[in-house]
C-alpha cells in the first residue's frame, strides 16, 4: 500500500479499476471524476484554502470543488468487455501513454455460426454460416495461422478514426468510407484454446446459453456492408507481393474462385445473407492470449470463423493484464485492480449527500473514505 499518511496535495498517479461488461469506458471514467472531484484528497490548494476560508474549520463536509479532476483512461474497452481498465489522475494522466503501447492478455469467447457487423454480440446479424464440419482439433490447428506477426485489418465498429472521425460514427451513421480501412500491424504473442463448448441439443446435457443476435441488418445496410468489406478485399489485394495481408482480405479473395480455405472448407461469401437454419446453440471456443498495442480481439475472432469456412462473434471478452495491472485469478479478489462495486456504492452515496471525506483526512488515514482507502491499496504514484 503505498504511503499517503502525509501526501502531496492534489494528488496524481495511476490505478486500475475492474470495468464492468455493459458500461462505456467513457462512463467508467465520468463516474471516477465526479467522485475524485469532491475529494479533498484531490482538491487543488486554491480550492481548499477557499472551503477554509468560508468555515474557519479544517474538518468540513466539502462542496464541489472549482473545476473537475483531471481523469483519463490508458486504453479503451468496448462496452461489452469488462476487465483492467487503467486510470490516470491529474499529473499521472501524463504517464498513461505507456499502456497504450504495452501488451495486453485477454480471455475472450467466440461463437460460430454467426457474423455480426461489430463482430460481438451488441450487433446486428448479417450472414450465418453452417459449423457442423467445425471441430475443436479444427479450431486448435487454425490457431496456428494467427500467431505471431499478422496485417489486421479493425473492425468498422471501432474508435480508429479516418480523417479525424471515428469509424463507429461513419458506420452508424450509413456513410461510406472515405477510402478503404488500411490494414495495421499487429503481433500475437501467445494465443490458446482453452475451452471448447460442443453444440447444445436435446442429446446433450445443457451447455452454454450464448445465442446469435436477434437483431438483424436492413438490405440497405447489407448492401453498405457488403461494400466495406468488397473495398477491403480490394485494396488489400493490390498490397506489394511479400507485404503481407490480413487473413480476412485472403479469404474474401477466395468466394468467385470457389477456393477451399484454410479449413479445407469453401471460405463464406460476403453476401450470403439467408440464414441456414440449425435446430442447436453452435458451439463455442474460448480463447486467452496475450498481444501487442493496437490488436482487435474481435477481428481475431471473426477471422478465425472465417479461417474455418463459417463465421464466428465475440460473446464475451475480458481483459486481464494491462502492463504491470491484472485480474487475480481467483473469483473473489480484483487483484490489481479497484473493484467496480466500490466506486459504484461511493457514487451513489455522493449522489443521495452523504459526507464524504474531511479535510482532516488529508493527514489522517483514519478519516479517509472506504473507497479512498481501498484505492490507496492499488494507487501507484
Amino acid at each position: 500500500m503505498p504511503k499517503v499518511n502525509n501526501p502531496s496535495i492534489p494528488l496524481s498517479g495511476i490505478f486500475a479499476v475492474a470495468k464492468p461488461s455493459g458500461m462505456t469506458s467513457m462512463a467508467v471514467v465520468e463516474t471516477i471524476q465526479k467522485l475524485f472531484s469532491d475529494s479533498p484528497l484531490f482538491m487543488e490548494a486554491e480550492a481548499l484554502e477557499k472551503q477554509r476560508s468560508k468555515t474557519g474549520k479544517k474538518k468540513i463536509k466539502l462542496q464541489r470543488k472549482i473545476g473537475p479532476v483531471k481523469v483519463g483512461q490508458g486504453g479503451t474497452l468496448d462496452p461489452l468487455a469488462d476487465g483492467v481498465l487503467v486510470v490516470g489522475v491529474s499529473k499521472g494522466t501524463k504517464s498513461l501513454g505507456r499502456f497504450l503501447h504495452c501488451t495486453k492478455e485477454y480471455k475472450t469467447i467466440g461463437l460460430l455460426g454467426c457474423e455480426t457487423d461489430s463482430y460481438d454480440s451488441e450487433g446486428a446479424r448479417v450472414r450465418t454460416a453452417s459449423w457442423k464440419h467445425i471441430t475443436r482439433e479444427q479450431v486448435e490447428a487454425t490457431l496456428a495461422g494467427f500467431r505471431g506477426p499478422i496485417k489486421q485489418v479493425p473492425p468498422i465498429y471501432s474508435a480508429l478514426k479516418m480523417d479525424g472521425k471515428p469509424l463507429y460514427e461513419y458506420a452508424r451513421e450509413g456513410k461510406p468510407l472515405p477510402r478503404p480501412i488500411e490494414a495495421r500491424d499487429a503481433n500475437v504473442l501467445e494465443l490458446e484454446l482453452i475451452n471448447w463448448q460442443e453444440a447444445r441439443s436435446t442429446s446433450n446435457p445443457p451447455g452454454h446459453t450464448y445465442a446469435w443476435p436477434t437483431k438483424e441488418l436492413s438490405e440497405a445496410d447489407k448492401s453498405r456492408y457488403a461494400g466495406v468489406k468488397d473495398l477491403i478485399a480490394k485494396a488489400e489485394s493490390k498490397r506489394p507481393p511479400g507485404d503481407g495481408k490480413p487473413l480476412t482480405a485472403q479469404l474474401l479473395d477466395q468466394p468467385d474462385s470457389g477456393e477451399p480455405s484454410t479449413s479445407g472448407q469453401t471460405a463464406p461469401t460476403v453476401d450470403s445473407w439467408d440464414a441456414i437454419p440449425e435446430p442447436e446453440r453452435p458451439p463455442t471456443f474460448e480463447l486467452k492470449m496475450t498481444v501487442s498495442s493496437g490488436t482487435y480481439v474481435r477481428s481475431i475472432v471473426h477471422d478465425i470463423g472465417l479461417a474455418l469456412g463459417s463465421a464466428a462473434h465475440v460473446v464475451s471478452l475480458t481483459r486481464t493484464r494491462q502492463g504491470e495491472f491484472g485480474l487475480d485469478d481467483g473469483e473473489s479478489d480484483q487483484g490489481d485492480c479497484v473493484p467496480w462495486n466500490v466506486l459504484e456504492k461511493a457514487s451513489q452515496d455522493q449522489k443521495d449527500g452523504l459526507p464524504g471525506s474531511p479535510l482532516g483526512a488529508i493527514t489522517d488515514d483514519t478519516k479517509r473514505a472506504e473507497w479512498e482507502q481501498i484505492v490507496f491499496s492499488k494507487w501507484h504514484d
